[in-house]
């Protein structure tokens, strides 16, 4: 009976393989890139990285936004439009993450489109309220509201120690975070 016991409580602790895929990746895969502590004035961050880098799915999620027009203008510098070429995802951990300035958008992106980590959705760029910057992926992390709610996707949390746990290959989760500033917008 005990060995019988025993054998019972082995089957049951999972395993995992050494090897196993990532919940998380870093936003721009395959370029140098680098960003600061800093943003202007809303939590995000800017990953500084060259023209057409691949901005890839941090995790696996359904596409929600897809801005494939940039229709910015400075004279009037509508904040929905600031983003340029944009898509944003809601993650299998329920979290929306943003990825917008886009040179370009992958063919077959569009909302309700199922993706995996580290799926290219677009390029670095400079598109939107960055035109005339060095090439940059605003990248956000919020929660979910309805789609195209630019204030919120843009991004409610600042994420570099999400960001720098994922370049590490490192799974931090920003899901407590993320339900915090909901809880303190009083969503």
């Amino acid at each position: 009976m005990k060995k019988l016991i025993g054998i019972l409580v082995l089957a049951l602790v999972p395993v995992f393989p050494a090897n196993a895929a990532p919940i998380y990746a870093f936003p721009v895969a395959d370029c140098k890139s680098s960003y600061g502590k800093y943003h202007h004035d809303y939590p995000a961050t800017d990953i500084q990285a060259k023209l057409g880098c691949a901005f890839v799915a941090p995790i696996n999620g359904v596409v929600e936004d897809v801005n494939s027009k940039d229709i910015w203008s400075g004279k009037t510098n509508l904040g929905k439009d600031r983003g340029g070429l944009s898509v944003s995802i809601i993650g299998e951990d329920g979290v929306r993450y943003y990825g917008s300035h886009l040179s370009r958008i992958e063919p077959g992106i569009a909302p309700g489109v199922v993706v995996v980590v580290g799926q290219k959705l677009g390029e670095v760029g400079a598109t939107g309220s960055a035109r005339g910057t060095k090439p940059h992926l605003h990248f956000g992390i919020s929660y979910p509201t309805k789609p195209g709610d630019w204030e919120i996707r843009r991004g409610v949390l600042y994420p570099w120690r999400f960001l720098d746990a994922w370049k590490v290959g490192k799974d931090l989760s920003p899901v407590k975070a993320v339900a915090k500033a909901k809880a303190k917008a009083g969503k």
